[in-house]
């Protein structure tokens, strides 16, 4: 399967992942089947293939489940029991429907009567099933969801008239971090433009961005507190006169992320753009592994 393209941009990225039926991403409609089988009173057409089992429950205790929605390039749903007078384990299970048998690609229990799952989003149809071992079960409808790719965008401001000193130091980043360096320099004299040089101040907000998404757990050019690429570029005392910045989550190597830009129009215009001069590169891991990738580019 293919991993959501990387995101780029001068200001824009692979910031999104959204249900192709068009509804708001992580504002799915929840499914809700009555624990003991009576009919829903309110929202009869949201409820779906629900079996319920006796039980000695209310008949206020229902389980509901939330189809799968799309929330900061993760694939989300949640289930929770209402009403319910005794405690029970509420599992749901997250299933893509393929041709044969569903694989259940991720799940989970609680006791505490509400659970949340989150998964990487990857192109494909999902629905999401929750069982109550005191009650019912109950189905939410399938959904297609897709991993989108905005288009980016640049951004250039005026030089400050205040001169900045070369970093010190010929040492620049992580080996990785370098290699990316050196294979957008590739892909660049290909084109005829010269190499990027990895700049010290670039490579540290490009590096504190990544590093920023992995803790925060969010997939954005704008930071949580509000700052975008420039103010974070401008905050390590940096000053130039063009900005633009790439980002990108989940790919395993330089070589793949790289190739995954150059292969979106909008991220290979980035590479590709002869008037930047310096480059900065980050990449942080999160604690399943999977790489952040920020590539912050500018011209001096």
């Amino acid at each position: 399967m293919r991993r959501p393209l990387g995101v780029l941009a001068v200001v824009a990225g692979l910031a999104s992942c959204a249900p192709s039926t068009g509804g708001a991403a992580g504002a799915a409609p929840e499914v809700s089947a009555p624990a003991d089988g009576a009919a829903p009173a309110s929202t009869p057409t949201q409820t779906e293939e629900a079996t319920p089992e006796p039980t000695s429950e209310s008949d206020e205790c229902r389980v509901s489940v939330a189809r799968p929605g799309i929330s900061t390039l993760r694939i989300q749903t949640s289930a929770v029991r209402r009403g319910c007078v005794r405690p029970a384990l509420l599992r749901i299970r997250v299933k893509r429907a393929v041709p044969g048998t569903d694989p259940v690609v991720r799940s989970g229990a609680t006791r505490k009567g509400r659970i949340t799952l989150k998964m990487p989003c990857k192109p494909g149809t999902y629905y999401a099933v929750a069982t109550d071992y005191r009650g019912g079960t109950a189905k939410s409808k399938a959904v297609q969801l897709t991993c989108v790719t905005p288009t980016p965008t640049t951004r250039e401001t005026q030089a400050p008239p205040v001169s900045e000193r070369k970093e010190a130091g010929t040492s620049v980043g992580t080996a990785l971090e370098n290699e990316v360096v050196r294979l957008t320099n590739a892909e660049r004299v290909k084109g005829g433009c010269g190499p990027l040089k990895h700049d010290a101040r670039l490579r540290r907000a490009a590096f504190g961005h990544s590093a920023d998404m992995v803790k925060n757990d969010y997939f954005d050019h704008d930071s949580q507190d509000g700052r975008d690429m420039v103010d974070r570029m401008r905050a390590t005392g940096f000053t130039g006169s063009a900005w633009a910045e790439n980002i990108a989550m989940g790919q395993r190597s330089a070589a793949e992320v790289v190739q995954s830009w150059m292969n979106s129009d909008g991220h290979r215009q980035n590479i590709m753009n002869c008037s930047y001069t310096l480059i900065g590169v980050g990449a942080a891991k999160d604690a399943q592994g999977q790489i952040y990738w920020t590539q912050d580019f500018a011209a001096r």
